[in-house]
Parts: structure tokens; sequence; C-alpha cells
């Protein structure tokens, strides 16, 4: 893997995490029920990548098959934890993912952990600590064990695909889609239906063609050429943009936690992918 790839991989990480991070901000727009919205996010998304794909070969491997379902496992879970602790909670017990990365990357993967991503796993752990210091709360169990739930299918997503690098990941996430869509439309039928209008119909598009359909895309680009914990390190400055596009959108300046976090974040992310860059660099001069 040339330096130019890692590269195109880290950049295509940071723009995956900022159209994961849209997801706040517009589905607020939507007054519908929590699965209805990830079923038909996830519905939509799944067209997207057969558009992309056209004819995607889906051979059943256990790592095809397992990133499929350790994906779908982190969005319902991430659904139902929302519903059941405090949207705080479940955002930074689900970001206990890089770390549990780190040792099933080491053991599946063989990639080797540097002490530049030790250090950044502590540092990006006092900055989300600052940056919901005021929305914290003690929330349900059960609720915060979904979210710890979550982060652990979530590492394992980020490792079954980068099983894949050799190979093409984006089946495993179409796959992931149609499961997710299948569960949450399913148990859509028994709550109250959703009520399209031009906005919500509009919003629900969004969603699905942007937010997870092309960030699915640029997701299997950069976890090729990227490690597992790398990229995971990258996927930690999700919630950093939310204030940014709430601030640019809805005109509401973020509070003075939610700057001082997020720049936290922002400089050991940025951080440790200059010294991977730079690592590789060096590796393929000698």
């Amino acid at each position: 893997m040339n330096n130019r790839q890692v590269q195109i991989g880290i950049l295509a990480m940071v723009a995956t995490a900022s159209l994961w991070s849209i997801a706040g901000l517009f589905i607020k727009v939507i007054d519908w029920n929590p699965y209805a919205i990830a079923g038909l996010r996830s519905f939509i998304a799944s067209i997207v990548l057969l558009i992309y794909l056209r004819k995607p070969v889906f051979h059943l491997s256990f790592p095809q098959v397992a990133a499929a379902v350790a994906n779908a496992a982190t969005m319902l879970l991430f659904v139902i934890a929302n519903k059941t602790t405090t949207a705080a909670n479940a955002i930074l017990l689900q970001y206990v993912a890089p770390i549990l990365t780190a040792f099933i990357g080491a053991a599946l993967l063989k990639e080797r952990t540097r002490i530049e991503h030790w250090i950044a796993f502590a540092v990006v752990a006092a900055g989300m600590l600052i940056m919901f210091m005021d929305e914290l709360g003690t929330g349900q169990m059960t609720g915060n064990m979904l979210a710890l739930t979550s982060a652990l299918t979530f590492s394992l997503y980020f490792v079954f695909m980068r099983m894949q690098k050799d190979g093409s990941p984006f089946e495993s996430i179409l796959l992931s889609h149609w499961i997710t869509a299948g569960v949450c439309l399913f148990i859509s039928f028994f709550l109250p239906m959703p009520h399209f209008t031009l906005k919500s119909t509009g919003t629900i598009l969004v969603l699905g063609v942007i937010q997870i359909g092309f960030s699915s895309i640029l997701f299997a680009v950069a976890i090729k050429r990227i490690t597992a914990v790398s990229a995971i390190l990258i996927a930690v400055i999700e919630p950093v943009f939310n204030p940014v596009w709430v601030f640019l959108v809805l005109h509401e300046s973020p509070g003075l936690h939610s700057i001082i976090g997020g720049a936290v974040i922002v400089a050991a992310v940025t951080g440790v992918s200059i010294i991977s860059t730079r690592r590789q660099s060096r590796r393929l001069k000698v």
C-alpha cells in the first residue's frame, strides 16, 4: 500500500464520518418512529449501493456475512439505546469501540496498535467527556448496556470489513442494509404509520442516499486502505461535526464544552493520522 493510497483512505474516512454526523440533524425533522426511519433509510441506501455495484458478488464467506451482521446489529442496537438511555450516553458508550478494535484487530488481523494510537485513545476519551459533560446522565442500565454492546458490534464491523481489504467489502454493507431494513420495517408495521409529507420524504431521501448510501461507499473505499484502528479512530470525529451542522443550518452556537472537546478530538485524530502517514512513508523508503 503506497502513501497516496493511505491518504485517500484517511480522506475517505473523514468524509464518511462527516456524512454519518448529519443523521441527528435530519432525523429531528421527521416525526416518525425510529424504526421506520432506520428501516426506510437502509432500504434506500441499499438501492444506492446496488446502482453503484451493478452486479454484487455474494460468496457468503465468514467476513462478508459477519461484517453484515455486525453493522446491522450496530444500527439496531444504537436505535434502541437512544430510546432507553440519554443520547449523550449512547454516543459516548458506543465510542469505547476504538479500544475494543485495538485488541480484536491485533488478534484477528495481526495489525499492530502503535503507541500513537494508545495516546490518541486517551486524548479522544478526554475530549468526549468534555463535549458531553453537561449532557451525561445515569440513564437506564439497559440502555447503557445496549450502547456498550453496540460498541462491540461496531468494532467487529470494522475488523470484519478490514478482513476483506483484498476483496470487495461493498457487498457486506449491502447485506447489512437489507437486514436492517427487513427488521426495522417489520417492527414499524406494529407502530403508528409514518406520515409522508414533502418535507419528510425529502429528508428520508437525504438520509438514505447521502447520509448512509454515499457514506457506505466511502467507508468501503477507506477500510481497504487504512487499518481498522486508524479508521475507527477517525470515525470518532463524527459527534464533533454535529454542533457544526447545527450552527450552519439552525444558527445555534455550540457551547464552550463542545468547542473545547471537539478541538481536543480533532487534534488527536489529526495527529495520529499524520504520524501514521509518515510511518507509512518511512516504511516505503526502506
